[in-house]
């Protein structure tokens, strides 16, 4: 098992995906910047990592993704706008996001799958554990999935997933974990990973969700994976090595997760994601839970 003696302060995001189930609307926009309430999906996203006391973000990128710099970056202009008209609230909440983190970005040139997205972090990373966010699950403050990662790595070195539960008829959309119980009812030993398996030869019901607190050892055997499913470079087949040979950079456990988590990467469930978000704001929910009540009772 290897152990690095650094704490855990970087996050890596992969942000290069062409968006494509959002067509038209991402032809022009990156899917992270679609805004979910008010806030861009990927704030979202770091304003995570940044509560687990991870202030170093790293996002792959590609092309056409200049908005998530500029997101995070000052706009003189507008705040000088702001500061001119007095509108502190505002102003505030554009500085909010170029303060949140120390950003750093990488384009990933050849879009070859999530396991050649994190291998493009090695120079930035280098041979401390790192944990990597999917900008499609949007994982809710009040349930802090990735503290509680970070803490079980810290603890047990290796690396950690975050796992869900699912139904068995839609196992076959995520990857997949084998696993062994410990003695903590939300930690499991995983022994196997499959991706996208079939509901007969899925090995659990435990789904692998956009959440992982990685040892530095990925990196390489990532360079020694060949493409799989799609033709990709698979993150799940480096993890299918490190949980059979703890001696790669292992152990590798999963944290089982039963809290709110809003999948941004489909259509249906972006809306319901807007809308359970929008329904518990102070500022809109009392106004938009009444509307809603009487659109859903009155004119459906």
């Amino acid at each position: 098992m290897t152990q690095s003696n650094h704490g855990i302060s970087k996050a890596v995001i992969p942000a290069a995906g062409l968006g494509t189930r959002f067509l038209p609307a991402t032809k022009a926009t990156p899917k992270e910047m679609l805004p979910v309430v008010d806030k861009p999906a990927i704030q979202y996203v770091v304003e995570e990592a940044v509560a687990a006391g991870l202030s170093d973000v790293l996002m792959i990128t590609g092309r056409n993704k200049r908005p998530l710099e500029d997101h995070f970056d000052r706009n003189y202009e507008l705040e000088s706008a702001l500061t001119r008209k007095g509108d502190a609230e505002r102003l505030r909440k554009v500085q909010e996001s170029s303060d949140l983190a120390t950003m750093h970005y990488v384009r990933q040139g050849d879009p070859r799958g999530l396991g050649h997205a994190v291998l493009c972090a090695e120079p930035h990373v280098g041979d401390e554990p790192f944990a990597v966010l999917l900008g499609d699950d949007l994982i809710d403050p009040r349930d802090p999935l990735l503290s509680r990662m970070v803490e079980i790595q810290e603890r047990e070195g290796g690396s950690v997933i975050a796992l869900m539960e699912v139904p068995p008829e839609l196992i076959h959309q995520y990857g997949c974990a084998a696993v062994e119980p410990t003695a903590e009812a939300d930690v499991m030993r995983i022994t196997g990973l499959v991706e996208k398996p079939e509901p007969a030869d899925a090995p659990s019901n435990l789904a692998i969700i956009g959440r992982y607190v990685l040892d530095p050892a990925v990196f390489g055997i990532l360079r020694r994976t060949e493409p799989g499913r799609g033709d990709e470079i698979q993150l799940t087949d480096a993890l299918q090595l490190l949980a059979e040979d703890e001696k790669a950079g292992g152990p590798v456990h999963g944290v089982v997760f039963k809290g709110r988590r809003y999948d941004t990467g489909d259509r249906s469930d972006y809306l319901r994601a807007i809308v359970r978000l929008a329904c518990e704001r102070e500022d809109l929910g009392p106004d938009f839970r009444t509307w809603l009540r009487s659109y859903v009772t009155e004119e459906m």
